[in-house]
């Protein structure tokens, strides 16, 4: 099972780390062996597209909340500067 990827002993990982690391980094699994026992795998990362975090539509929340509702300019002056102290 083990043998389509590459060993390397616990000593190798150490001294050449580099050349192990170059292996991984190239598509490879390497098995970490000690005293002939595989003790431990490195894997390739799996590169996956992050999705974009989709943004609030504050407008529409609005909407549904307060329906055609309209604060004027005056009203929301007095709200704001009511509730200033609070925060």
């Amino acid at each position: 099972m083990l043998c389509h990827m590459k060993t390397a002993s616990i000593r190798e990982v150490r001294h050449d780390f580099n050349r192990i690391l170059e292996w991984v980094a190239g598509g490879e699994e390497v098995a970490i062996t000690k005293r002939r026992q595989t003790v431990a795998r490195l894997l390739p990362v799996a590169h996956r597209r992050r999705a974009r975090a989709k943004m609030p539509d504050a407008a529409a929340r609005l909407k549904k909340v307060f329906g055609r509702k309209m604060i004027l300019d005056k009203a929301m002056k007095a709200i704001l500067d009511g509730n200033r102290e609070n925060y």
